[in-house]
């Protein structure tokens, strides 16, 4: 199987990249992950994505740059390496999309777009608001990146409950059960692989 080069951009815990790194190499999902990209030296991404044999490089630690310098920096990394599609996992920092890289770049967000999304809306800060607001259910939302904060054409979307006593903790670890399968599943679509689907999850 052939891979299609890839990258992602991380910026905390790379259970996304680990996850797919393993999909990849048990041939089920068809990437070749050449680089892993951080905003953040020292983070656990890093080090799984040497584990997993993946180039790695950390930009701007020192949030030196603004939005469009850290762009022009990323996506040169990016197109130096032959990628043609960037995952973003984690990365938090706003990252403006050139005109070339339109459609190219994805993200999962843990929430069902348009609700509990933008500037801000991060880890458990979502889903906090989701228990504060007292949704009776969440999930998690793949979809490309535009230059608005969660904005761009959705791919994926996967459903689960919240329970009247989950902590904000208890509520991601089911939101992650649930991007575990809608990431890969957002990626086989935008690959146009058959067989994907574009909802699903567990409400029971």
């Amino acid at each position: 199987m052939i891979g299609h080069p890839t990258a992602i951009l991380v910026a905390g815990t790379g259970r996304h990249l680990d996850h797919l790194a393993r999909l990849s190499a048990q041939s089920e999902l068809p990437l070749d992950i050449r680089l892993c990209i951080s905003h953040r030296p020292g983070v656990r991404a890093l080090e799984l994505a040497r584990q997993h044999g993946i180039a790695s490089l950390v930009v701007d630690p020192e949030r030196k740059l603004g939005p469009e310098a850290l762009s022009s920096e990323v996506f040169q990394a990016l197109d130096e390496q032959g990628i043609e599609t960037a995952l973003l996992a984690g990365f938090l920092r706003f990252l403006p999309i050139p005109a070339a890289w339109q459609g190219r770049v994805l993200n999962v967000h843990p929430s069902l777009l348009p609700a509990f999304g933008g500037q801000g809306f991060y880890g458990d800060r979502v889903h906090q608001a989701v228990l504060d607001r007292g949704c009776k259910v969440s999930g998690c939302t793949v979809h490309y990146v535009d230059n608005v904060f969660d904005h761009g054409p959705i791919l994926v979307q996967r459903v689960c409950p919240v329970w009247p006593d989950d902590t904000a903790h208890d509520l991601a670890d089911r939101v992650f059960e649930q991007e575990r399968i809608a990431y890969p599943d957002g990626i086989r679509l935008h690959l146009g692989m058959a067989g994907a689907q574009g909802l699903g999850g567990q409400l029971s």
